[in-house]
């Protein structure tokens, strides 16, 4: 079972696409591609007529609240919640994948001093192969801080770019459906190694990240096409400021 180190790697990640809802342009799949939903338009209301007097304050506020409350609510991965210690979460993966008893494996990061739990799932998404799962545990807190989900040949050797497109798709269209906070979304932003397909936030400011991972080629108009090779899902608690392992300043 190969390393899967995610945590820090998300917070230059998160940063390239936190400026709002974003569309890529000049980056495409090297599939046949369904036109991208545009991100600005994820759960936006229709537009409305002017009503013919103000609304009260309070009644602005109400509404305000009323549209907080739909927010996606993103407090984990299925049966783990983010604040569970390790047993927890070892009894949640059970509950949720009815794994053999030496089926999860853990791992350690030595950079930064976090601690993981994998475990390989197949048919995770209905006929997406088979994904490796990682529940990683804060430096200091020692409680779930973010679950990690991917796809790739390392994971399913009968795994093809193919697959791993339509797998995207399919997420990314039940993303944009769930109700992120419409100003944190975006789509289709190409970052190095690959194009985000999706990224979105709740109102504690926990995400989202799906990245389809590959290899750019130049063709024709100057369009940059990828290649897939690899899929990856993350639910962050907070991508800015992880609990990881840092320097304390002025000590080198």
């Amino acid at each position: 079972m190969r390393k899967i180190y995610l945590a820090s790697a998300l917070v230059g990640l998160l940063t390239t696409v936190a400026v709002g809802p974003l569309a890529a342009q000049g980056a495409t799949p090297k599939q046949k591609a369904v036109a991208a939903p545009k991100a600005v338009a994820a759960g936006a209301p229709p537009v409305a007529a002017a009503p013919a007097a103000a609304a009260p304050a309070a009644s602005t506020e109400t509404a305000a609240a009323s549209a907080d409350d739909k927010v996606k609510a993103i407090d984990g991965f299925r049966s783990a919640k983010f604040g569970m210690n390790e047993a927890d979460v070892r009894a949640a993966m059970a509950k949720d994948f009815n794994p053999k008893a030496d089926a999860i494996k853990a791992q350690d990061n030595p950079s930064e001093l976090t601690h993981s739990v994998l475990l390989s799932v197949p048919e995770l998404l209905q006929n997406g192969g088979t994904a490796e799962l990682s529940y990683v545990f804060g430096y200091k807190t020692k409680s779930l801080i973010q679950v990690g989900a991917v796809w790739s040949k390392a994971t399913d050797a009968a795994m093809t770019p193919e697959k791993l497109f339509s797998n995207a798709n399919i997420l990314r269209a039940h993303f944009l459906s769930e109700g992120f906070k419409p100003e944190s979304i975006a789509v289709n932003m190409p970052v190095n190694g690959g194009i985000v397909m999706f990224r979105g936030s709740d109102t504690k400011d926990r995400s989202v990240i799906l990245l389809l991972q590959g290899t750019f080629e130049n063709k024709e108009n100057n369009q940059r096409v990828l290649t897939p090779t690899g899929l990856l899902l993350f639910y962050v608690a907070d991508a800015k400021s992880p609990d990881v392992f840092k320097l304390p300043p002025g000590q080198f």
